[in-house]
């Protein structure tokens, strides 16, 4: 294959994509911008994201903060946090939001896949084994066993019948961050940092960016010719000389 060729190859872009983002606008927007480049979103868990990344099987990866050091990291938005509760529990007679302290009576399920990371949470933690998946957590949750607490999008991911959610409006949010491998920096990597960041095609620095105007055309004059300059130019208000070659002398008035 020619270098030529390679250069033609459509290339794709690989996004690692943690459990409850949702990255649908601005692959809307990559899809406007640079169509001829396919997105490919690899699903998987916060660890595996980070690995991917070092891997080479991701170029970028939207994922929870924070993350290895080694990594390049811009943080884009922070999420609220949630308590799952069946629909008959005590604290869905608030109407949107409950307090940390609300729930120090409860029994907390934390599961190891836990992506919210409270340092000290309220109430007395789970002690009936280990529970594996935040899936795992939900069912203990939907049984009655205790309450969950995880970041909104998490909580709506895991919706089910006869479960709510009310925001704990002092718990710790969860951030979302765009990560990627320094040393593996490129324009399509570019391109989407500027997608996330919600710069313009007209101010994007990627591969998508616009083509720069051409510079105006200076206008050529064309020279006329001798015939044209002779027959421009105005007529001379001398007067004709006479026969013998002299100008008949005007007379003059008597004093």
């Amino acid at each position: 294959m020619t270098d030529d060729t390679a250069s033609l190859r459509v290339t794709s872009f690989r996004i690692a994509l943690v459990p409850g983002v949702n990255p649908d606008r601005w692959l809307r927007v990559w899809q406007e911008r640079l169509a001829d480049v396919p997105v490919e979103l690899v699903h998987c868990s916060p660890a595996e994201a980070v690995a991917h990344l070092r891997a080479g099987s991701a170029d970028v990866a939207l994922v929870r903060l924070p993350v290895a050091d080694e990594l390049s990291v811009i943080p884009l938005y922070t999420e609220a946090t949630v308590v799952v509760v069946p629909k008959d529990h005590l604290v869905t007679a608030a109407d949107d939001e409950i307090d940390a302290a609300d729930l120090s009576d409860e029994t907390l399920v934390v599961p190891l896949d836990d992506t919210l990371g409270w340092a000290a949470p309220p109430g007395t933690p789970f002690v009936g084994g280990v529970v594996e998946t935040t899936s795992d957590a939900v069912d203990l949750v939907a049984a009655g066993v205790g309450v969950l607490v995880v970041p909104q999008s998490i909580g709506r991911l895991h919706q089910r019948r006869g479960l709510t959610v009310r925001t704990v409006r002092d718990a710790p949010g969860s951030a979302i961050g765009l990560a990627w491998v320094t040393d593996r920096y490129d324009d399509l990597t570019e391109e989407f940092i500027g997608i996330v960041r919600g710069r313009t095609a007209s101010s994007s620095r990627g591969r998508g960016a616009p083509p720069a105007p051409e510079p105006p055309q200076k206008k050529l004059h064309k020279p006329r010719d001798a015939s044209s300059r002779t027959s421009s130019k105005p007529a001379s208000s001398k007067p004709r000389p006479t026969a013998k070659g002299k100008p008949k002398p005007k007379p003059r008035r008597p004093r």
